[in-house]
This record gives structure tokens, C-alpha cells and sequence, in this order.
């Protein structure tokens, strides 16, 4: 399970993954699989501790004030009071995990791996520590990685102002127009650089230009084909040590490194005495300010701009040279890429794979290292009081006390662990082999760890491909040597009912529990996975979830009529029967009438496709080939045949056939709660409580559709079907649809019985000659005045002579339905000739209208146009009238 943060609170993106997560987990569950599905949570150290510092504020102090040890101290305080909403939440939406082994990413065990995953990829020389650009974020004091930065385009400002350029005639000066959306940066340029072919700046390449405001301080003019002659003046400030294209361009040239800022954000010594101290905003409107008193401004444009953000704090990110950990990437992203490439993953769905290549082959070294103090403090010691030249790296303060003695110090040498913890994402990238038993159990026959790693799928959304998934293949592949999982598996992001994104701020976010107490978990967890597909966004429908609970509400009633009506009748040996009755075979499934075989073959079939589609991760098609089947033929057409069977009233009295029905009611049903427990688990589970069961089976504590059989085990072979049977009963629908739709068309009432003559081939007609009852009952015919002949007869010719309704069916069948027994010829001659009139009415206006020499000289073409075609259409209605009247004047 991705694990959320343990402070976090349920969204819908927790909703999705629980939907598709616990549906996997049963299906493989019921398919005798050992399944673990692993939950827990992340101590998500930016979030968690912005969180407890929002607290400390509203008491009046800070995390400085209280110092590192009271602080830690409150988060533990606070994880212990808040941590487990989320996880009774995702409890709440049926997530049948392993609850017995949640973990939290701070576990002592897990810490403990995460201090062992350091040291070994140090030693490999995959962890380094080093100067360069990394993503600051002031508020929260710590680097943020490139992934934890949003850009936005953002309303801004464009600067233009003057580059003072020391000549070389006589002295004379001259200036360099540049612009720049950050003049408090301005202070920390290293060179001014120009486009070698730009005729403008040609001759001051090479030429110093003077820092505005800088005391003097001269830079060099440069030339490099990286500047766009367009933007702006075409003469770029280089300022290497705030902006990581600049960053690039100084290493290209050994440009000096300027660093103008603190950590807080506010500006340093190295800005001028003047601005020291200045918050970088504050500071940027004084350097204006000073720079138009000396005449160094030119102008102002309003500028949109892209902006960097804290994903979490939202603050402004500050490009700054820092001294951070990093991990080697490139490497590590060879190896995760060739596990794709060599099929060792596989990426559903497969369009990912571009972009998992793209970012592989392009990936930079990752800044592990964050100023924060919630986390895993980096397993660093610096020996000595002060400065930190000399480090030991080590699992714990005893090995690098150890190390320390090794090197030549004396046994009391001080030793002060690195003051940073790692990025949340270092630790999490672990959880596939940490959470069963890494490092502890390598190498142990029979562990957690020899079991279940590596893993089968990994399941989350494409938004953290990158975050988490490609780390943890990175750092599996290097740390055990396996890649974590053979299926990655991305589902899209949940938004609003428009497509568009949920925020806090839209007022559009929809609270899962709010959903939940409305409609059902299981009606929710249903919406979210059928009607899509893998990776695809789906925007959250009220209405469809409305429709998913009306169809748990259909299950249900459809489960009581078998559970009451249909088994009323059965004696208690008849019930021990079905309890223990297995699937149907073929030496029983031969003894079947047609209604039966056919609810069985599309069962079965429907069994070996959702098999195949869950198998092959499809879980939105299969979850819609269960609602089809469910509602359409078995409540629909075999529940409604079946009382044919089961009631003398309607037809029945056979007791075979009664009892054959019930077991097919109960078979079928049973075989649906199981196809549709892994997305509806509490419906499904509570319905077949109460379908007929084995007493031994009852008694056992573990009993349970969860741990039921799926229909269609491993080593079993394909259920049986019947082509045949399916394709006649089929075109016994469609007889029953044609009937209903004539009546349909011509307002038959709905208790009035009918007369029918189906005329079809010897091959179907005997078929739809055993269920003439059921004909009877579907399409509310009269029994006396329905019969079945074949095509060609002397009653097939005397019924197409006859004053009836011809409807043709299919392969060869047709109905005949007499007129006089459709309708009342004299209520339906007043309604006809009344409609006629009306049309009359109506056409007369119209062509008035049309022929008026004024209408058709001064409207609109299109008005016109209109006009004539709403004309055609009721002549065409008339003549339809006419056509009606005259079959019944007949």
C-alpha cells in the first residue's frame, strides 16, 4: 500500500487506490493466492512538521525556542493523537490489508534500514556530499526536491535597467540594456552574456561592465549561444549562484560563485551593506528604488512568468548553491530503465513508458538532505567541535566511534551527527523490501522477506511515477539485486464532476466519508473503478454513484427474492443440496431447458472474461460486464423465468423443473457475489450470508465470501457453455422485445393480454414451443390465443393473411400480432383523426407562413431554411396519420 501520510486525512485519491488495491487483493485472495497486501504510513517530514510548527506559532513560540529534542518530542505527541484517522478511514472503505503488520516509515526496524541503505550506497560511492544548486524553500528552511516544485504562471514584472560599461576611449562609459524579473539578484551576478552573432553587443564582448549599485565591482561581458537574442534586450545577467541556467553557463565559463542570500530568505553581506538583512521582496524594491536615484532604470513591463513553488509550503522556491547530500543517478537509472526495457516490469498502461524513459534518461542527482528535524537523521558524524571536513559515515554512533578510533582518534573524541534528516522519499523508496524483514533477513529461507519479495504489482497514481515509483526500483535493484515488483500499475487522478482539479480553494473537493454516509463504500469504490481505464483521470459523477447504489439495491432484491421466494418451497434436504452442490457440470447442465442453459453459458462466460480482465489489470471492464449481466439477464430475464417455474400461477408446477430453477437462482447468484465481491465487498459479503450453506462451514470462525473460492480456480478447467443455446434463446428475446415494443408503440395497456402467432424454422421452433409460458409471461400474452407454428405451414400462411401486425424477428422468425386485439378501433380512429387534425392546423400556418412574400424576402436564409424543414417533418407525421387510419379503416 503507498503508504499516506500519518497525519493525513482520506481524499479521493486514497478512495481510488483502496478500490483498486483491495479489489486486486481479494480477487488473488479467492484465487487461493498468498496475498499481503502491506498497509502503513509515512512520517511525511515537511508536511508533518509544518504542521506541529503551526502549532507552536499559535502558543506563542517557535521550534527554535523549544529546541530539537522538546520539538521532536511534539511531533511524537502529535503523530500518536492524529495518525490513526487515516488509517480507520481507509479501514472504513473496506481495505482488507494485513492490519496486523501496519508499519510506519519510523519504525525502529525501518530506521534502522534506512541508516543501512546509506552506509551501503555510500560505499558504493552512490552517496556523495557537494556544493550546488538545489531548490530552497525559505519558510521551511530546507532544500525541496525538482519534483516537490510546482511552476505557475504567474502575473509578474519584466525590469529593464543599465549595465554601465567601462570603455576603453579616454574613459568613456557606455551602457548594456538588460532585464531581469529579480533585480535583488543583481548583486550576486558573476558576467554579463550576449549572443555571439548579435550585431548589437559584437564589439563589448570581452569588455567589463560595472554592477549597478556593487561598489565598483566589475564582471565580464561574455558571448554563448545560449542567449535568446529576443527576450528581453538580448543581453542575459549571469548570476550563478541564484538561477540553475546561470548555474550551467558559470561552470562552462569558472565563473566566480556569489551567494546574495540566507536561508531564510532575506539577503546577506555579499548583497552590500545596504540591503543586508532585507527580505528578498523587500530588498528588490529598495535596489529599484536606489538604482532610479542614479539613473540606472529604464523601465518596468508588466511580465507572466512562470514561478517556482513549494508543493508544500506554496512559498516562493529560491534557486541557492547549498551544501547538500546527493545520490549518484545515473546509474541506478540505467538499471530501471533496462528493467522495463527487458520486461522485468511492466508498466500498465504501457504509455507510461515514454515518459518513464524520458525522465530516466534525463535524470539529475538527487538532493537527499533537508533541513528539517522530523525524519531520519542522516547517519553522519563530524569529528571534532567544529567544521566538518572530516566525516565518518556509520549505522549508528557506536560504529562511528569505532571507525574514529580506527582512523587514529582517541576514544573520547567528539563526534556531532549531521544536523539534517533525508528526504521522506529516500526512506519510502525502501518500503517494498523494508516492510518484510531488509536487511535483517537476507538471505533467510521461508522469511517475509524470501516470500513476498520481490512483489507482484505495485499500484498507485501516475502523479508520484516519478516521486516514489522510479526510486524504489532504483534502490531495490541496488540494494537486493531484484527489481521490487514485476507490474507497475498507474491509476488517473480523481476530479470534480467538470474535469477539473480538486482544491481547497475551487471549493470543489468532495470528502469521501461525506460520500460514503450517503451512498455506501461500496457504491463509491464501484464508481471509481468501472468506466475507465488504467491511467485514465475520471471526474467524480454524483449521479453515477447514485445509479451504483440503485444497482447494490437491485443485488439486494434480487438476492431476496431468491433467498424468500424462491427457496420458499424447498424442502430441507432440497437446501442441504444446494449448500453443498459444486459448479454445474455438464451431465447436469445437458438435463437443463433452454432458459437455464442459457443464464448458465452467459454465466460462465462471464466468470472466464472477468477472470482474464482482472488478470490482465482491465478492472473497470470487468466490473461493467458484471453490472450488464447482473441486471440485464439475470434479474432482468432469468428472475422473471423463472417464476414460470416456480409459481403454479404463472405457469409452473413441474417439480423438477422448480427445483432445477432453484439451483440455478442460487448457483448463478452465488457465482455473481463472487465476481463482484473484490469491488462491492460489504453488499456482496452480507447477501451471501444468507444464501443456503453447509453447517460445518457455518461453524468455522474464518467462514467468509472473502476467502471463498473465485468460480474459476488455477487449476481448473473452463466451466461448460453453449453456444447453441445462448444463440436461441437470443432470438427468443428478441421475439419477447418485438412484442413489447408493438405494444410499446401502440399503447397497449399494460394488464391487457394479447393474441400472438411466432412462425418460425424447425430448428427454433420447438424451443420457443417449451417456453410458451414463459412468451406468455414476459410479454403479457393471452395462453389461450398464442401459438408457436412453423414457417411455411398452412397456419404460418393463414396468420400472415390475417388483419395482424407483421414484425420480423431474426434467423428466420417472425410474429404476427392481430390488430384487433392491439387496440379499440374506435378510441384508436378518434385519437388518429383528433392528431390529424391538429397537423392539418399546424401545416396550413406553416406554408402560409412560407408562401407570404414578406417572410420570404426579408428573414434569414437559415430562418427560412428552418422553416421548411419543420414543414417536411409534419406532412411526414401527416402522411404517418393517413398510412394509421387507413390500415384501421381496413
Amino acid at each position: 500500500m503507498p503508504p499516506p501520510n500519518v497525519t493525513g486525512r482520506l481524499h479521493m485519491g486514497h478512495a481510488m487506490f483502496v478500490a483498486i488495491q483491495d479489489g486486486l487483493a481479494r480477487f488473488h485472495r479467492m484465487r487461493g493466492r498468498p496475498v499481503l497486501w502491506l498497509p502503513g504510513t509515512d512520517h511525511a517530514g515537511i508536511a508533518t512538521q509544518l504542521q506541529v510548527e503551526k502549532l507552536l506559532i499559535a502558543e506563542g513560540t517557535t521550534r527554535e525556542e523549544v529546541g530539537r529534542e522538546t520539538f521532536l518530542e511534539r511531533v511524537w505527541d502529535y503523530k500518536a493523537e492524529q495518525g490513526g484517522h487515516i488509517t480507520r478511514q481507509l479501514r472504513s472503505l473496506g481495505a482488507s490489508a494485513d492490519w496486523s503488520r501496519e508499519r510506519f516509515t519510523m519504525d525502529q526496524d525501518l530506521s534502522e534500514a534506512v541508516s543501512e541503505a546509506f552506509v551501503r550506497m555510500h560505499d558504493k560511492g552512490l552517496i556523495y556530499r557537494g556544493e550546488y544548486m538545489v531548490n530552497w524553500a525559505p519558510l521551511l528552511k530546507t532544500a525541496v526536491s525538482d519534483l516537490e516544485v510546482e511552476y505557475t504562471e504567474e502575473e509578474g514584472k519584466l525590469y529593464y535597467f543599465k549595465y554601465m560599461v567601462d570603455g576603453t576611449d579616454g574613459g568613456k562609459f557606455e551602457f548594456l540594456p538588460v532585464a531581469t524579473t529579480r533585480p535583488e539578484t543583481i548583486m550576486g551576478d558573476t558576467a554579463i552574456c550576449v549572443h555571439p552573432d548579435d550585431e548589437r553587443y559584437k564589439d563589448l564582448v570581452g569588455k567589463e561592465a560595472i554592477v549597478p549599485m556593487g561598489n565598483g565591482r566589475t564582471i565580464p561581458i561574455i558571448a554563448d549561444d545560449y542567449v535568446d537574442m529576443e527576450f528581453g534586450t538580448g543581453a542575459l545577467k549571469i548570476t550563478p549562484g541564484h538561477d540553475p541556467n546561470d548555474y550551467a553557463i558559470g561552470k562552462k565559463y569558472d565563473l566566480p560563485i556569489i551567494n546574495i542570500m540566507n536561508k531564510d530568505g532575506s539577503l546577506n553581506g555579499n548583497a552590500g551593506e545596504q540591503y543586508n538583512g532585507l527580505d528578498r521582496f523587500v530588498a528588490r524594491e529598495q535596489l529599484w528604488k536606489d538604482m532610479e536615484d542614479e539613473s540606472l532604470t529604464i523601465k518596468v513591463d508588466p511580465h507572466t512568468q512562470r514561478v517556482p513553488r513549494s508543493q508544500r509550503g506554496g512559498e516562493i522556491i529560491e534557486p541557492l548553491v547549498s551544501s547538500q547530500w546527493f545520490v549518484k543517478t545515473e546509474g541506478m537509472g540505467a538499471k530501471a530503465l533496462k528493467a522495463v526495457e527487458d520486461g522485468d516490469i511492466e508498466i500498465v498502461p504501457k504509455r507510461f513508458n515514454k515518459e518513464w524513459n524520458n525522465w530516466l534518461t534525463d535524470i539529475h542527482d538527487w538532493c537527499i538532505s533537508r533541513q528539517l528535524w522530523w525524519g531520519h537523521r542522516i547517519p553522519v558524524w563530524y569529528v571534532g567541535e567544529s567544521g566538518e571536513s572530516e566525516f565518518i559515515v556509520a549505522r549508528n554512533e557506536v560504529e562511528a566511534r569505532s571507525k574514529a578510533i580506527e582512523n587514529g582518534h582517541p576514544e573520547n573524541v567528539v563526534l556531532r551527527q549531521d544536523e539534517d534528516v533525508l528526504d521522506t522519499w529516500f526512506s519510502s523508496g525502501l518500503w517494498p523490501f523494508a516492510t518484510v524483514g531488509w536487511p535483517a533477513n537476507e538471505g533467510v529461507e521461508n522469511s517475509d522477506l524470501d516470500r513476498f519479495y520481490p512483489g507482484t504489482c505495485l499500484e498507485t497514481g501516475y502523479d508520484i511515477l516519478f516521486f516514489w515509483v522510479a526510486r524504489m526500483v532504483m534502490m531495490g535493484i541496488e540494494l537486493t539485486g531484484e527489481s521490487p515488483f514485476s507490474v507497475i500499475y498507474l491509476h488517473g487522478l480523481v476530479r470534480a464532476e467538470d474535469g477539473t482539479k480538486m482544491s481547497k480553494t475551487k471549493g470543489n473537493v468532495v470528502d469521501p466519508l461525506d460520500t460514503v454516509e450517503k451512498f455506501g463504500a461500496d457504491s463509491l469504490r464501484y464508481s471509481l473503478v468501472t468506466g475507465v481505464t488504467p491511467g485514465q483521470d475520471i471526474p467524480l459523477n454524483m449521479e453515477k454513484i447514485e445509479a451504483n447504489r440503485n444497482f447494490a439495491n437491485k443485488l439486494w432484491n434480487s438476492a431476496k427474492f431468491v433467498t424468500f421466494n424462491g427457496l420458499k418451497d424447498a424442502d430441507e434436504a432440497e437446501i442441504e443440496e444446494l449448500a453443498v452442490a459444486g459448479p454445474i457440470g455438464k451431465e447436469e447442465f445437458d438435463k437443463l431447458l433452454l432458459p437455464e442453459k442459457y443464464i448458465v453459458s452467459k454465466c460462465h462466460s462471464l466468470v472466464a472474461s472477468v477472470t482474464n480482465d482482472i488478470e490482465k489489470y482491465q478492472l473497470g471492464a470487468a466490473g461493467g460486464k458484471i453490472y450488464e449481466f447482473m441486471w440485464d439477464q439475470y434479474a432482468d430475464w432469468y428472475i422473471e423465468i423463472s417464476k414460470t417455474r416456480l409459481y403454479e400461477g404463472a405457469g409452473g408446477g413441474d417439480i423438477e423443473e422448480a427445483k432445477a430453477a432453484r439451483r440455478v437462482l442460487v448457483y448463478v447468484l452465488d457465482t455473481i457475489l463472487r465476481l463482484l465481491h473484490p469491488f462491492m465487498p460489504y453488499v456482496t459479503e452480507q447477501i451471501w450470508h444468507h444464501l443456503p450453506r453447509a453447517q460445518a462451514s457455518k461453524d468455522q470462525a474464518a467462514h467468509a465470501l472473502m476467502l471463498a473460492d473465485w468460480p474459476q480456480m488455477d487449476d481448473e478447467t473452463l466451466l461448460v457453455t453453449s453456444d447453441e443455446a445462448v444463440s436461441t434463446f437470443e432470438c427468443f428475446q428478441a421475439v419477447t422485445r418485438s412484442i413489447r415494443n408493438a405494444r410499446a408503440e401502440y399503447n397497449v395497456e399494460q394488464g391487457k393480454r394479447i393474441s400472438a402467432v411466432v412462425v418460425a424454422p424447425e430448428n427454433l421452433k420447438d424451443d420457443i414451443e417449451k417456453e410458451l409460458k414463459s412468451l406468455v409471461a414476459l410479454a403479457r400474452l393471452d395462453p389461450d390465443e398464442v401459438s408457436v407454428v412453423a414457417t411455411g405451414s398452412a397456419e404460418s400462411i393463414a396468420a400472415n393473411n390475417d388483419d395482424s401486425i407483421q414484425l420480423v424477428v431474426q434467423d428466420g422468425v417472425e410474429v404476427f400480432l392481430p390488430l384487433s386485439g392491439l387496440i379499440d378501433p374506435e378510441k384508436e380512429r378518434a385519437r388518429l383523426t383528433k392528431q390529424q387534425g391538429k397537423l392539418q392546423i399546424e401545416i396550413e400556418k406553416l406554408a402560409g407562413r412560407l408562401n407570404s412574400k414578406g417572410f420570404a424576402d426579408k428573414a434569414p436564409a437559415v430562418v427560412v431554411d428552418k422553416a421548411k424543414a419543420e414543414l417536411k417533418e409534419l406532412e411526414t407525421q401527416a402522411e404517418m396519420v393517413e398510412k394509421s387510419l387507413k390500415a384501421l379503416n381496413k
